[in-house]
């Protein structure tokens, strides 16, 4: 039976590790800190979590390895030019559209933190538990309705989001110029970002990471965005310069904001010194500023569904290799 490396941090469910152990002999460590030369060498797929790099130091003493599997729609975390020069095949979520289009939860978050940040339920919420009961300090701009909304790439999940936004009655536009605009879609397409953020009431990040996409969202930006906007991020937190993203806060540019992804969250021992993000720290005392813990997709039923499909892609191939 062919082994195959799975870190604790995973949090596969149970049942996927079920299907694991029933086609693989599972080498267990909690990190991949903990890697050694000696581990590897008979090593035939590495299960590789966001947060720690998979290239050549791991693949040069990995002799037997044919797959290095992550359930992410990003593979910023593997050298992917590297593993296919060695043979190595990168088994991911990438271009698994027909079975992303079953996974949602991003989007729907994206939703949730729309309403949470433009009705003030954080801190509606922290008034009800300091014992006040009076709704008038927390009444919303506008009514979703009547509010319009910028998407920044018109993906999967930028198309998801603005179908639950047209189905609120939301007007939408959207910059995207790597797509054909499709003249049956309702959505306005707007050729230039600097256009689109200071003609919307909210904009929603839905774009990856890459060299280009580095603090897509700098100064000059946010400089450019419609006065008591919003901007949500559910995408990857180093699309964002958090210091420019600070100022326009605090210069009433933007009048609130939601984020689900901080840049450096995949670095080693983040959470550790979480608390000195600038981003945290300006939220621990400003109630316009909405920060979760990457938590878009993570709903059960997602996390096993995804876990799953990379497992049984990894069976599959292996299978193929016989």
């Amino acid at each position: 039976m062919k082994k195959a490396l799975y870190f604790e941090i995973l949090n596969y469910k149970k049942e996927n590790l079920d299907l694991l152990y029933d086609n693989f002999e599972v080498i267990r460590l909690n990190n991949p800190s903990m890697i050694t030369p000696d581990i590897l060498k008979d090593i035939s797929v590495i299960f590789a979590p966001l947060g720690y790099f998979f290239g050549e130091d791991i693949f040069s003493v990995s002799p037997n390895l044919k797959v290095v599997a992550t359930n992410t729609t990003g593979v910023p975390h593997i050298d992917v030019e590297r593993a296919a020069s060695r043979g190595i095949n990168v088994i991911s979520l990438k271009d698994e559209k027909e079975f992303l289009d079953t996974i949602t939860p991003t989007a729907e978050l994206t939703m949730g933190l729309i309403i949470n940040i433009t009705r003030n339920m954080v801190p509606a919420m922290k008034s009800v538990l300091n014992g006040e009961w009076s709704r008038w300090e927390f009444g919303g701009q506008a009514m979703l309705s009547r509010m319009s909304l910028g998407i920044v790439g018109l993906g999967r999940l930028g198309k998801m989001v603005a179908r639950y936004a047209t189905a609120f009655g939301m007007k939408v536009s959207y910059y995207d110029p790597f797509i054909t605009h499709n003249a049956e879609w309702s959505y306005k397409r707007i050729e230039s970002i600097e256009q689109l953020v200071s003609q919307v009431d909210i904009i929603t990040v839905h774009i990856p990471m890459n060299g280009e996409n580095r603090h897509f969202f700098n100064k000059a930006v946010f400089c450019k965005f419609k006065k008591g906007s919003y901007f949500i991020n559910t995408a990857r937190g180093e699309v964002v310069d958090s210091q420019a993203l600070i100022e326009a806060l605090e210069k009433g540019i933007i009048k609130g904001a939601a984020l689900d992804v901080l840049d450096g969250e995949f670095e080693p021992g983040f959470s550790n010194k979480v608390l000195s993000h600038p981003l945290v720290k300006y939220a621990q005392t400003h109630d316009n500023l909405i920060i979760t813990p990457h938590i878009a997709g993570s709903t059960e039923d997602a996390w096993y569904l995804t876990q799953r499909h990379v497992i049984e892609q990894t069976i599959e191939y292996m299978r193929r290799l016989q």
